[in-house]
């Protein structure tokens, strides 16, 4: 056991000195040790409840005969930190939680890890952790809000975000705006729609290392609290069976990931998050593997915000496990892969069949026969950018319009809110990238500027930053190379025509080779926007978004 160099022998006397000092026993010193890294706090709303999760997962340790011992992992809430200078901090937090659970569990050795997250960069935080520790772990999130009801239908945080814009049009009015935000968000957890938090918790348990329902059952539901207590028990097996993450996180593992998530409809910022923890396996994935996957993998679910669905009806339409069972009948699902319970994911989907064919449509009926996401290449992004399909009107399916440049998000919204952007035009956002912005901010706030304001099927927007999973129509993110470190993105100016072709996976700025080049010769470097502290640390160390924004 990984804890024997604290617990046994004549030179263990001052660890064991110190495991007294926190109300041990030597019943409990001779267990097991097993970690428990909650991320529970009081100003994320997906984390409020994280306390009774933890300690379920500390019943169902100790039922199983283990000692769980917890310490903490920060949280950023995305959307309290959208559209002023904390969105800068959303991103970097990720590299931060993995290094600091590092820290912890390598000073102090457990023999087992129960991962306990909820929110956007948590989870995959959490992930790389696990990978990069590589000792037997399994997760636990804290689980989806409910959505809001508001005249009779559902809604969710997005809808709180279009109805500004609305608002600032009149076609909201104060009363209408005040019901909305006290209706969008009605209980803890992660935000209702098929946003980033939810993407990740659901690709968690197709990676294999949540058990079913760790993404879809709510976190009000006391199921929850049994969920936590058997990920308590099941952590044994896997400190007993010595069953590791990377035994779990394979190849294979991930190409099941990237497949649901285009049968899902995930947030784009699963492409950032995938190749991330694929990288702390040493695992190299090439996102262009997503436009093949997405050609031969129908889009399944529409759920918030491409659709009025969100997760708790996925929960009750059978779940992860269902829609992985579908999708398995065209032989796209890797069923061999070992998971955390245990077993095989062809022996975890088993029998797992569809509840409600409207929720989870069947192979025979998608909401479109390709996937929720497309990679996108061509000379305004040579190393390619990120595009939430399966949220995109038809009609922006091929759009070609005019170039309106802005070098920072705040800006773009300006701009939007003035009413002066036109039906057909293409805004662009840069300077927003893991280098230059630093932390690649999310911008929610321009999608939504630009939905609520009507301009939806007629203005796409593209940007070397990212977006939140609560946007939709033709947002275009990750642009790689980014704009700071003299992509093409940098190049181009006002009224540049920019043509999108998202089913074709190209997106080009209409101007010869000649004149990028030109252009090129004349671009300087910006100076950093942040000079001091993590931030300016992140930005001398992160990679591009087209390889997950990983630190070097």
């Amino acid at each position: 056991m990984r804890s024997d160099r604290i617990t046994k022998g004549v030179n263990a006397a001052p660890q064991r000195a110190l495991l007294y000092a926190l109300g041990l026993t030597d019943e409990e010193i001779g267990k097991p040790l097993i970690g428990i890294v909650s991320s529970q706090n009081e100003i994320v709303p997906g984390h409020m409840n994280i306390d009774k999760v933890v300690e379920a997962v500390k019943q169902g340790v100790a039922l199983a005969g283990g000692v769980p011992i917890v310490f903490p992992a920060i949280a950023v809430c995305d959307g309290i930190a959208m559209g002023h200078q904390g969105m800068k901090y959303s991103l970097v937090t990720r590299e931060l939680i993995a290094d600091s659970t590092e820290a912890m569990a390598t000073a102090h050795p457990f023999d087992g890890l129960v991962m306990v997250p909820n929110c956007d960069k948590n989870v995959p935080g959490l992930l790389m952790a696990a990978a990069r520790l590589n000792i037997p772990s399994i997760f636990v999130s804290g689980g989806p809000m409910l959505a809001g009801i508001m005249d009779g239908g559902k809604i969710s945080y997005s809808n709180v975000s279009e109805a500004v814009s609305r608002y600032k049009v009149g076609d909201l009015d104060d009363a209408g705006l005040a019901e909305c935000e006290q209706k969008a968000c009605p209980t803890c957890g992660s935000c209702s729609g098929m946003f980033t938090a939810n993407s990740m918790n659901c690709l968690t348990e197709v990676l294999g290392m949540g058990l079913s329902g760790n993404g879809t059952i709510p976190a009000v539901y006391s199921e929850r609290l049994r969920l936590a207590k058997h990920a308590g028990m099941q952590i044994m097996e896997l400190v007993k069976k010595d069953i590791k993450p990377r035994d779990i996180m394979t190849k294979d593992a991930f190409l099941n990931a990237l497949t649901i998530d285009m049968a899902l409809g995930c947030s784009t910022n699963s492409m950032l998050h995938i190749p991330a923890i694929a990288h702390e396996c040493g695992i190299n994935l090439d996102l262009t593997l997503a436009n093949d996957i997405s050609a031969k993998t129908p889009n399944l679910c529409h759920l918030a915000p491409a659709g009025n669905h969100y997760i708790e009806q996925l929960n009750e339409a059978g779940g992860i496990y269902a829609v992985m069972h579908e999708i398995s009948k065209l032989g796209l699902i890797h069923t061999d892969c070992l998971t955390c319970t245990g077993k095989t994911v062809g022996e975890n989907i088993q029998g797992r069949e569809i509840r409600n064919t409207e929720v989870i449509r069947t192979v025979e009926n998608p909401y479109s026969k390709t996937g929720g996401i497309a990679v996108l290449k061509g000379n305004l992004a040579p190393d390619g950018c990120v595009v939430k399909r399966s949220a995109v009107a038809e009609e922006m399916m091929h759009h070609k319009g005019a170039a309106r440049v802005f070098d920072c998000e705040e800006d773009a919204l300006q701009a939007i809110y003035d009413g002066n952007i036109n039906p057909g035009e293409v805004v662009i956002i840069r300077y927003e990238g893991p280098k230059g912005g630093p932390g690649m901010r999310e911008m929610l706030n321009p999608t939504s500027a630009i939905m609520g304001s009507g301009l939806g099927n007629c203005v796409a927007l593209i940007t070397d930053g990212r977006f939140s999973g609560a946007t939709r129509g033709a947002a275009i993110g990750h642009v790689s190379p980014e704009a700071a470190v003299g992509g093409n993105i940098a190049l181009i100016e006002e009224g540049d025509i920019i043509d999108i072709d998202i089913p074709a996976n190209t997106i080009n700025v209409l101007i010869s080779d000649e004149e990028m080049e030109a252009r090129r010769a004349k671009w300087q470097p910006r100076e950093p926007r942040i000079t001091t502290g993590y931030l300016a640390r992140y930005a001398k160390s992160v990679t591009s978004g087209s390889t997950g924004a990983v630190l070097e």
